[in-house]
């Protein structure tokens, strides 16, 4: 994010949203609008928004795994074999 370029009063995006729409799809980097000079909106291109999104779930992803195996180091959890056993007795 430029801050010099990318914080915007909203009337001035409400002006020109066409100029917006573009400069957000060519650069990828999302808008603060502020309102009275304090900020209020963040507006960014559809694909930038996914891509963040992905971004946040595979972090996500990644801690949880870390997790889980710093849990199997330290010797918490239940063996595969157990819990499958434990699960299908309580199936039935």
């Amino acid at each position: 994010m430029d801050i010099t370029k990318d914080i915007r009063p909203l009337t001035e995006f409400k002006r020109d949203t066409g100029r917006f729409m573009s400069h957000l799809k060519e650069t990828g980097r999302p808008s603060i609008l502020t309102v009275n000079g304090k900020p209020s909106l963040v507006v960014m291109d559809a694909q930038a928004w996914q891509d963040i999104q992905d971004q946040i779930e595979y972090a996500g992803t990644v801690t949880a795994i870390r997790r889980g195996l710093a849990q199997a180091r330290d010797g918490q959890g239940t063996d595969a074999r157990a819990f499958f056993n434990q699960l299908d007795a309580e199936i039935k």
